[in-house]
């Protein structure tokens, strides 16, 4: 099934939602690893693996985005109450939007840093602003602070998904697992 219908997400938006699961959560370890490493090729390798793959996930988020724009997302469980919609409604919000704010903040440090880079060695990438020390710190305070809230999102994210699992055992979990599983 490619189309999302009223009942579950479509292969296209379950493979989005955990190939960029997968790829924040490499970024969380690359990125604390990288920020603590000594100064040595092994530090400037794991942020090239770390912004990389940070401009991989702008790209997947943004074909996501349009995706989700032209499929209607599944209903939400009849019975969940109006306030847990809106916090549902608003925790996609902001994961999209870090997933977003993210990479756009790295890109903009790593050009007011004025750091040559290439994705993953190879496709360069231009800078997105002048270099400006005011600027890269500016916009390296800002990457911090959407890590942090977004590792909050995240916790809240992926522990309403087992609350809907195991507490109120309704299939909000099971539509977007992969493959054909189904509530039992």
């Amino acid at each position: 099934m490619l189309r999302n219908t009223i009942e579950s997400w479509g292969a296209p938006a379950k493979v989005f939602h955990w190939l960029i699961a997968a790829l924040i959560l490499s970024q969380i370890a690359l990125g604390l690893t990288a920020a603590g490493w000594h100064l040595s090729p092994t530090k400037l390798n794991l942020f090239v693996w770390h912004k990389s793959i940070g401009m991989l996930i702008l790209a997947l988020v943004v074909l996501r985005l349009l995706w989700r724009l032209a499929n209607p997302s599944p209903a939400l469980p009849a019975e969940m109450p109006a306030w847990e919609r809106r916090a549902a409604e608003a925790s996609h919000f902001l994961l999209y939007g870090l997933a977003l704010a993210m990479p756009l903040s790295g890109w903009i440090v790593n050009s007011a840093d004025k750091v040559p880079f290439h994705i993953f060695w190879t496709i360069p990438l231009p800078a997105i602003v002048a270099p400006d020390k005011g600027t890269a710190d500016l916009a390296k305070l800002a990457h911090f602070s959407f890590f942090i809230v977004l590792a909050a999102v995240l916790v809240a994210h992926i522990g309403a998904a087992l609350r809907h699992h195991f507490v109120k055992h309704d299939d909000v979990l099971w539509r977007m697992l992969p493959g054909k599983w189904r509530k039992k």
